[in-house]
């Protein structure tokens, strides 16, 4: 395999306070005053020098959680390797049984009809559902797969061996890395089955317009439920596309809402709404700004996959917007693969 990178960037950009529900970027106490100066103001003044000191601890605490993440992680891979015993061990193969039979036939024809470009465009159109621009919606796993993956997901749970979350947005889910999903898994759902599709929907995402792919991922699952985590605040993802997917159960509200690319400048407030539905799946870019509505009741498991493409974010950083700052890191890493040495700006 080859080597992954990460850029440095991920240790001062991004960084998700819960306390302010708001991603900030801090290099020292100087520039964070400076630029978050509209957001402290709002604090009392009594209050001020109380909560900024909690603030920095909340942001010092995120940086070092970065700076170890890597050997936590393989801490707790090994871990789960010698003493999980799952329940059903058949889903870390990727089976076409796992498929809905409206996503098999799609690509039962794909195979036995190749066709031009135009052509493959038009047989896709027609088997997905187009949301809005560049955001489409199709039928891909069958329920059995979804209660089979949410009933292993609530074993491990259950379990006392130490798990790592998805994100700092998310407090509940799993990394699918480290339960071992990786190589089995999602590794060939991405090369197999998303990335013929990403590379004709989103040719410029994917690195297809100049040979490039889909050649990493980063995979886990989120979870749902009142008097947990119970919505997602508004933000993009470190990909280049994103597939999102609902495992269930039952539940009501939560649903998932689109804005516009993070770059651009619409003038245009509103928002799609999606409505979630087991075994569906949500296609797109992961620059396309997007949130989660609070859940009204139940529970909802949602598998996310974000797929990157070194041929694209090696020209520059989707979370910094500059020449990337890199260095090694294992599996996957963030799907960097050009050392190159230039900084991130400290600006």
């Amino acid at each position: 395999m080859k080597q992954f990178h990460r850029c440095r960037c991920f240790y001062s950009r991004n960084i998700f306070l819960q306390s302010l529900n708001v991603h900030v970027t801090f290099h020292s106490k100087e520039q964070f005053l400076r630029d978050y100066a509209h957001i402290l103001s709002k604090t009392k003044n009594d209050e001020k020098s109380e909560n900024f000191e909690l603030i920095l601890n909340e942001i010092e605490s995120e940086i070092q959680r970065r700076k170890t993440l890597e050997q936590q992680a393989l801490e707790r891979r090994l871990i789960i390797q010698s003493s999980y015993t799952p329940k059903h061990a058949d889903l870390w193969q990727l089976e076409k049984s796992h498929f809905s039979n409206e996503f098999l036939h799609f690509v039962q024809q794909q195979v036995e009809s190749p066709s031009t470009v135009d052509d493959n465009s038009q047989k896709i159109a027609q088997f997905m559902t187009k949301l809005d621009e560049s955001i489409y919606v199709f039928p891909l796993f069958n329920e059995r797969f979804c209660e089979r993956l949410v009933d292993e997901l609530e074993h491990f749970e259950t379990t006392p061996v130490a798990k790592g979350r998805p994100n700092t947005m998310n407090n509940y889910g799993v990394l699918l890395d480290e339960l071992g999903f990786d190589d089995h898994f999602l590794t060939p759902l991405r090369e197999t089955y998303l990335q013929p599709l990403a590379a004709t929907l989103f040719p410029a995402w994917t690195g297809a317009t100049d040979g490039g792919q889909l050649d990493s991922h980063k995979g886990f699952v989120v979870a749902y439920e009142p008097g947990k985590d119970v919505d997602l605040s508004y933000h993009y993802d470190n990909a280049e596309v994103t597939l999102n997917v609902c495992l269930g159960k039952q539940f009501t509200g939560g649903q998932l809402y689109f804005g516009p690319m993070r770059r651009e400048r619409t003038g245009d407030d509103r928002f799609r709404a999606y409505e979630h539905r087991p075994g569906w799946a949500v296609l797109h870019r992961g620059q396309q700004m997007h949130g989660a509505m609070p859940i009204d009741d139940g529970v909802r498991y949602n598998l996310i996959l974000w797929m990157r493409s070194s041929a694209v974010r090696n020209r520059a950083c989707p979370m910094c917007d500059e020449t990337p700052s890199l260095e090694p890191a294992a599996g996957f890493g963030d799907g960097f693969t050009e050392a190159t040495m230039q900084l991130c700006s400290q600006q």
